[in-house]
């Protein structure tokens, strides 16, 4: 869908200009922001400056206009609308009924007693009261591109998706400057076929609403390369490309790479506060306490009210394990924003260590409600249902995650050990069988591999398993991995003394020593081996003549990877497959 990003940077700045003016007047803050961040990375490109050919409203209802905008900047909604009730103005008509949607939406917010409480029933009727008179200039074809994308949330909003997306789609069609109608759009590509499938009008916009859907969508390969060519192409200075590149690196758990962008990012525009939820996650998962500290001391001086103040603070609790204090701060992200997805996932993480498991499955289901494409709440659901014991739901749970993301080996091993519970152990090493091939990230799927062909009472594929877990393992045994490779360890041992390979069998008992939980069995097998060794005396001298002109039993440290005979299941797992 996508071809090579060529702009023509003098259109593209006027464009820009128009696309501000029309943001701007119509209290479309967010895109008013978003477009003049990249108006400000052409700063060195001259245009006459913009001006509407028309006004934006009749003079007779200029005035009232005027009033009405003042009390929208003021967020007092319902004033705002009052005042231009009957205003006939596309511009004028679209305030209108902003204003009343935003009412309704911080109404929701101030009734809202307890974060899991369900709609309140009046605000629903009121939406719907919206809705309807939206509805009805549309079949009039009275809606120009805003109005449009008014509906579209609308729509959203009442669940009404098939509809809303149809909506969305005409409204950038009419208006492709307007960014909040195209991440509006992006919410609602719930996989690749709907993406490829919508008509989207041939303007230089496209190239940032692509990127940023496949972005969702895990294209993060494809998403790099676009935020590349838009940076080459004119916006090399964009903040905005440059926390979206850190994203990716984050989504490809290039952690590292991800953190120095987010510095980088950090230097360019310093009390810059989107996406720092994100760069504190990251702080997060490297234990990174010092910065994570200064983090939340910064962004907390810059405005302690922000969401993403709140989500960092949590995270910052989090990682101090006081769990409490965490879920407070991102219960008040929720009260600022109870859309606001990470704090919902967040908070069900938070929940689980604190084992109220009930809590964690509400927050993960409301980060659905928000975003379904949300992996992580899916895997959550998973996670808590597991530690309920009921499997049937784990992997209901853990195949939507994998379907979201079908190449990360967390969801495969964790898919597969829910199909082991449930005793379907063929469907268990398809699933890690692929989280091998796709990369295993943790190194637990050759583990589960070997275990389970001990299981199925199949040695040689056992051996082969545990031979490349401790290959990978022995020159790197952290205290977690310590348990496994000294279980690994005793397995082969006893395998070799079966196949009477007694040298290969003293390397492996040898090894047993080393850990206190086999220590006493590795002495065993010693002394096992040392006995076969003196009943095979005679044989001795024999063995060495022809060991003389034989190539050397090759001890297990050589034995390479590509020797592990899985070819019996090498067979992927069906993504969509279902019981």
């Amino acid at each position: 869908m996508e071809t090579s990003v060529i702009l023509n940077l003098e259109e593209v700045k006027a464009d820009l200009l128009k696309g501000i003016y029309q943001c701007s007047v119509r209290g479309l803050m967010h895109s008013t922001k978003w477009l003049s961040e990249l108006n400000h990375c052409l700063s060195h490109i001259k245009v006459n400056s913009y001006l509407p050919r028309e006004p934006i409203v009749d003079l007779e209802e200029y005035d009232s206009y005027l009033l009405a905008k003042s009390y929208f900047d003021l967020k007092e909604y319902d004033r705002c609308a009052f005042y231009i009730e009957n205003c006939k103005s596309s511009c004028a008509k679209f305030l209108n009924m902003y204003a009343k949607y935003f009412s309704l939406e911080r109404k929701k917010i101030d009734n809202l007693n307890e974060l899991f409480a369900g709609p309140d029933p009046k605000l629903v009727s009121e939406l719907q009261r919206l809705c309807t008179e939206l509805r009805a200039d549309y079949l009039r074809g009275n809606l120009d591109a805003f109005c449009l994308y008014l509906y579209g949330v609308v729509l959203k909003r009442l669940d009404l998706l098939d509809e809303a997306r149809q909506v969305l789609s005409e409204s950038v069609t009419l208006e492709p400057l307007h960014w909040g109608a195209w991440l509006e759009l992006v919410n609602l590509i719930t996989d690749r076929a709907k993406l490829r499938s919508l008509s989207l009008p041939d303007h230089w916009m496209k190239h940032f609403f692509l990127a940023h859907a496949y972005l969702e969508q895990q294209m993060n390969d494809e998403a790099l390369d676009i935020y590349n060519e838009l940076q080459n192409a004119g916006f090399n200075g964009s903040s905005y490309l440059l926390a979206q590149k850190a994203i990716v690196f984050h989504n490809k758990r290039e952690v590292t790479e991800a953190i120095a962008t987010f510095r980088k990012l950090r230097k360019m525009d310093p009390y810059n506060l989107d996406n720092m939820d994100t760069l504190s996650n990251l702080l997060y998962v490297k234990e990174m306490r010092v910065e994570l500290a200064y983090l939340a001391q910064e962004v907390s001086e810059i405005d302690k009210y922000r969401i993403e103040t709140c989500c960092v603070i949590g995270n910052y609790y989090s990682l101090r394990s006081d769990h409490h204090k965490a879920v407070l701060y991102f219960q008040r992200a929720l009260r600022l924003n109870p859309q606001y997805l990470a704090a919902w996932t967040l908070m069900g993480h938070e929940y689980m260590e604190m084992k109220n498991t009930n809590a964690a499955i509400q927050s993960y289901r409301q980060a659905i409600e928000v975003n379904r494409r949300d992996y992580r709440a899916w895997y959550g659901l998973g996670q808590t249902y597991e530690i309920l014991k009921m499997p049937s739901y784990s992997l209901y749970y853990y195949k939507q995650a994998q379907n979201l993301r079908p190449n990360d080996s967390r969801m495969l091993v964790a898919l597969g050990e829910t199909y082991e519970k449930l005793e379907k152990v063929q469907e268990a090493l398809k699933c890690f069988y692929k989280a091998r091939s796709v990369g295993d990230v943790e190194g637990s799927a050759i583990l589960k591999l070997a275990k389970l062909f001990d299981k199925l009472s199949n040695p040689d594929q056992a051996a082969s398993a545990f031979s490349e877990f401790v290959n990978e393992n022995d020159t790197n045994s952290g205290m977690e991995n310590k348990s496994e490779l000294s279980q690994a360890y005793k397995y082969l041992a006893n395998f070799h003394l079966k196949k009477n390979q007694l040298e290969l069998a003293y390397t492996f008992a040898q090894k047993c020593l080393n850990y206190e939980e086999t220590k006493e069995e590795g002495k065993a097998l010693l002394r096992t081996i040392a006995q076969k060794r003196g009943l095979d005396e005679d044989d001795k001298e024999m063995q060495f003549e022809e060991s003389s002109s034989a190539p050397a039993t090759p001890k297990y440290s050589n034995i390479s990877p590509r020797n592990l005979n899985l070819c019996y299941y090498n067979m992927s797992v069906n993504e969509n497959q279902s019981d």
